[in-house]
């Protein structure tokens, strides 16, 4: 498939390419950080705090993002983000080694690691989807065509999940470096791809009507009832994922080691079925983006309904393999349901608004859900029903979800 328009010429697999090679690159150092964080006598919170604000960063700077697409062009913020996330690898890879030499205290390898893992490689990783999916957007004129790129933007980041940690844990015989300064490298093919393969084009922007503003808000009358039901989606969906572990240990009673091995069969087979949901099955349908998040929607209900009470292994296993099913199909209808009700000059910014809406409940769903657990295991899963039965509600009933959009 080619995606042609403001930047022409664009093979969709090379798009998708740079997508996985960025996200890989981030998802490599999952298994590594853990002990690394013990071996240069940093707290457990550490980690957390070098996480969590890379997905602060990723929201603040994703809206920024899209703005920058209307204005620059694709290719320009494509470029822009690949090289910083490269910049924050290769940063974060120095600060490592360093640390591991002992030329670092605690204090000063938490600092830096904010600096180069947080807040310039978040910033640098927020640009790519942002501009891959705007590319696509703004080059595609029907809906199923549309609704198929930017479902397999979402499936290369599913990928990289299960790649990343794969492709960290198989350089762990070369030490905690081997997988640290794999990371860079890797996150270096997104900026050839970027380089080589990417054209460059006119930003939609100079061809914006007289009067047409650009800077899109979450409020926006066209787009906030999508917005609002894919928050509650994702929000659901950040809060069982940061528990996946404790539930799993908690309910069947296992040591830790046991947890670790059934935690990733259970992440494995959900991660099995969201990437063929979105890559094949998706594809495959042809469905509307209104039709994806309907159906999606209530799949997503039913199977934390059903973790609200599964106790075996199987149970807990087929519960987040359905939910991956269920947000396998609304979550490439939510991505492009507000493309479908913008002017071109506008996809870069409804872009970055759909990734500061994402970003925002992996910052929110993690701290809250921790905290609801702390107070009842039950909580936390109960509220995750809450949200997505609103979610579901709100796709089935909100006058503005009802008619199919069009392309504007």
């Amino acid at each position: 498939m080619d995606v042609q328009g403001a930047d022409r010429g664009v093979r969709l697999p090379v798009l998708l390419s740079g997508v996985l090679a960025v996200f890989t690159a981030q998802q490599a150092l999952s298994p590594v950080l853990a002990p690394l964080a013990r071996e240069v006598g940093l707290a457990e919170i550490a980690i957390g705090l070098v996480v969590t604000g890379a997905a602060v960063i990723f929201t603040a700077t994703a809206l920024w993002w899209g703005r920058a697409v209307d204005r620059f062009g694709h290719r320009p913020v494509m470029l822009a983000g690949s090289a910083l996330a490269v910049l924050g690898l290769v940063g974060f890879a120095g600060v490592t080694q360093a640390a591991l030499a002992g030329a670092l205290s605690p204090g000063g390898t938490l600092a830096l690691m904010l600096l180069t893992r947080s807040v310039i490689f978040g910033a640098g990783v927020g640009a790519v989807p942002v501009a891959a999916v705007a590319l696509i957007a703004a080059a595609t004129k029907d809906e199923r065509t549309r609704t198929k790129g930017i479902g397999q933007v979402g499936a290369m980041q599913g990928l990289a999940i299960a790649l990343g940690p794969a492709l960290g844990g198989a350089l762990g015989f070369a030490g905690l470096l081997g997988p640290v300064w794999a990371a860079p490298a890797v996150a270096a093919v997104a900026l050839l791809v970027v380089a080589v393969a990417i054209p460059g084009g006119p930003p939609a922007a100079r061809t914006r009507p007289a009067g047409r503003r650009t800077a899109l808000r979450p409020w926006d009358r066209r787009l906030w009832p999508v917005l609002a039901s894919g928050f509650g989606l994702y929000l659901a969906l950040s809060m069982v994922l940061v528990l996946l572990g404790f539930l799993v240990q908690d309910r069947l009673g296992l040591t830790a080691a046991q947890t670790v091995t059934a935690s990733g069969i259970v992440s494995f087979g959900a991660g099995v079925v969201l990437i063929l949901v979105q890559g094949v099955v998706v594809p495959r349908l042809g469905w509307p983006a209104a039709r994806l998040l309907r159906v999606g929607a209530p799949i997503g209900l039913l199977a934390l309904l059903t973790l609200l009470g599964a106790g075996q292994l199987w149970m807990i296993a087929g519960s987040m393999a359905l939910l991956a099913l269920g947000i396998g199909l609304a979550v490439p209808g939510y991505a492009t349901a507000p493309t479908l009700l913008v002017g071109p000059e506008e996809q870069g910014g409804v872009a970055g608004l759909v990734q500061t809406v994402t970003g925002s409940t992996f910052v929110i769903g993690p701290l809250a859900g921790t905290a609801l657990y702390g107070v009842n295991p039950v909580f936390p899963v109960l509220a995750s029903v809450i949200a997505c039965a609103l979610a579901t509600a709100f796709v089935w009933l909100h006058p503005a979800l009802r008619p199919v959009p069009q392309v504007t």
